[in-house]
């Protein structure tokens, strides 16, 4: 049975995370994935981190393109400009991030590529949208994460703003489009149309803040950091034992009052700070401290195996070296090899849904630069959509 995306065709002309990721999605739910990237350098994410397996393609690179075929074109050139336009014609999906106005200026703008292809799909990630007072600033994870609220609400307080390590706005705009532009695909079944689709790592990162804002409007305070806690519910964090430390998730009355039992503290539900969940939230940190000499009492462990046979949330904090190797990770096949013809393999992340009856799979390694160029135009040639002369071999 064919993957759900087959004969969905994505361009993706993005650099870096976002629009990658999102197109690495697609993909590897069968859509026919077309990476166009600039001549000479491709993907800037390429030649990015401080480290190499054995080619020249950067890990980050490799971690966010497989299946996905690779040419480059230089848009600014008449001449390739027209590879993309046959290949819009062919297209369902086309994804770029470019700053605003960029697209219109290289000729590949909605409005130009929708008179080719009125079915055409077009996404645009950036950095704060298309719209609005803040629409031309340069757009990194890092900046959505601070104008959206999310650095100010992460750590420890009274420390210097701490950046959420995963890149909350940059995967967060990549799953957004993904939603937006098979959305848009499905609605094209009965407007025979496709749309254009609009999407911002700052939109992104405070669309994720659900809790955050529940709170500000809530109290009519902004959140400030709680370190590993929980805005909605207590205790749910991380606690000390006597040899290091652990999380717990006590998140209702129920598990309260079983994770008092296990602690031997069935007395602190007499405690009218801490007999409602409400409560505990607002007495967070009194609670904590209270809880404290408890949980010295014992080891992480003891305590894991305690709150777990009692049915009460908790694990230990793993890193990734431990958490990518664990037995759940390797059950649910987490950490995939891929073949590649410069790597010869690589450990990658795996597909974090399942599909019972078309499973996805690795069809394509990440592809080299312009690997797939001459293949696609004479793909292109073949369906009459480029001159031979235009299907000239390219470097």
């Amino acid at each position: 049975m064919a993957l759900p995306l087959a004969g969905i065709r994505v361009l993706d002309i993005s650099q870096v995370m976002a629009g990658p990721f999102c197109c690495m999605l697609l993909a590897d739910m069968g859509a026919d994935v077309i990476k166009i990237e600039p001549p000479g350098t491709g993907d800037s994410t390429r030649h990015s981190m401080g480290f190499r397996l054995k080619g020249s393609d950067s890990p980050g690179f490799l971690a966010l393109n497989r299946n996905k075929r690779s040419i480059t074109l230089d848009l600014k050139s008449s001449e390739d400009r027209e590879v993309l336009y046959a290949l819009v014609k062919t297209a369902d999906v086309l994804i770029e991030n470019a700053r605003p106005g960029v697209a219109a200026r290289l000729g590949m703008d909605y409005a130009t590529l929708k008179a080719l292809n009125p079915r055409l799909v077009y996404a645009s990630i950036s950095g704060f949208g298309q719209t609005g007072p803040w629409s031309q600033r340069p757009g990194f994870d890092l900046i959505a994460q601070a104008v959206s609220g999310v650095l100010s609400s992460n750590g420890f307080p009274g420390m210097e703003p701490a950046k959420n390590s995963i890149a909350v706005a940059d995967l967060g705009a990549g799953l957004f489009t993904a939603y937006a532009v098979l959305s848009a695909v499905i609605g094209r079944q009965a407007s025979g149309e496709g749309q254009y689709v609009d999407a911002s790592l700052f939109e992104a990162a405070l669309a994720l803040s659900v809790w955050e804002t529940t709170e500000l409007w809530g109290t009519g305070a902004s959140p400030t950091p709680i370190g590993s806690a929980n805005r909605m519910s207590a205790p749910y964090q991380a606690v000390e034992a006597s040899d290091g430390w652990f999380v717990i998730g006590a998140a209702n009355q129920g598990l309260w009052l079983t994770f008092l039992k296990v602690l031997g503290r069935e007395e602190l539900q007499q405690d009218a700070r801490f007999s409602t969940n409400a409560g505990r939230v607002q007495n967070r940190i009194a609670l904590m401290e209270t809880l404290a000499p408890t949980f010295l009492t014992r080891t992480r462990q003891e305590w894991i195996d305690l709150l777990m046979e009692a049915g009460v949330p908790t694990a230990p904090i793993l890193d990734y070296g431990e958490a990518v190797v664990s037995e759940q990770a390797k059950a649910r096949e987490m950490v995939q090899m891929v073949p590649h013809p410069v790597e010869g393999e690589f450990r990658a992340l795996g597909f974090p849904v399942k599909l019972s009856a078309t499973p996805q799979e690795i069809r394509l390694p990440p592809p080299l630069l312009n690997e797939h160029g001459d293949e696609i135009r004479r793909e292109l040639t073949e369906k009459g959509l480029l001159a031979p002369a235009t299907t000239k071999e390219t470097a």
